[in-house]
């Protein structure tokens, strides 16, 4: 994968599940849409990789998987996912849909709000109002769980995981292509807030007052 701001490394292979590359054969509207995955500006907190795309959600698929880094830490880490179907889909209403699972440990103060999930879904709805990307048929999931140990483990202290699973169904601008470099640099925020980092951007800000800080992590996370 070309290089850009942000940590990226080179792919390889065709349209048949691998990693990288998009056929020739594939429809010029989803080439475009990936060539934006490819060049978009990323904060550089973020590494980013091309990975194997699923094969049975839509006739032409791209994957990228990412982690919010922090020295040898990985703070987060998720999945976004390009479909495409250039006969349309009733469900996405519209011919590319974007898939993503973001997870990542929290800090107990940060599991036991009970305002987590709205704040976490509205970091991604947030982060593409910001960057003025209409979606469409948005749906999603936000989950938390604990874990404690006991036997062996018991010195462990308990942990707590936050889960976002979405999908969208991004707006198709020239050519019927969707601005997919800015839903990946929207996507990337979702990734860096869920992490513990301040927003992007002017004073740290989104621009969104309906977009709502929880408490930042106070260092790594834990082994």
């Amino acid at each position: 994968m070309a290089a850009a701001q942000g940590q990226r490394s080179d792919g390889a292979g065709e349209m048949d599940g691998s990693e990288g590359k998009v056929a020739d054969s594939a429809p010029r509207a989803f080439r475009a849409a990936v060539e934006a995955l490819r060049g978009a500006r990323l904060r550089p907190e973020i590494e980013i990789d091309a990975t194997r795309a699923p094969q049975r959600l839509a006739p032409y698929a791209y994957a990228l998987e990412a982690a919010v880094v922090d020295g040898e830490e990985d703070l987060a880490d998720g999945r976004l996912v390009l479909l495409h179907d250039p006969a349309g889909h009733d469900a996405w209403q519209g011919t590319f849909r974007l898939v993503t699972l973001v997870r990542a440990e929290l800090e107990p103060e940060m599991a036991a709000d009970p305002l987590l999930p709205e704040v976490c879904w509205s970091w991604l709805t947030g982060a593409l109002r910001s960057r003025g990307l209409p979606v469409s048929e948005a749906s999603g999931t936000v989950t938390r769980a604990g874990s404690y140990y006991f036997g062996g483990l018991a010195e462990r202290p308990p942990a707590s995981q936050i889960e976002i699973r979405a999908s969208w169904t991004p707006r198709e601008g020239s050519g019927g292509v969707p601005d997919t470099g800015a839903h990946l640099a929207a996507w990337c925020e979702l990734l860096c807030q869920v992490a513990g980092l301040p927003p992007a951007g002017p004073g740290n800000g989104t621009g969104d007052g309906s977009v709502v800080s929880l408490p930042q992590r106070r260092g790594p996370l834990a082994p």
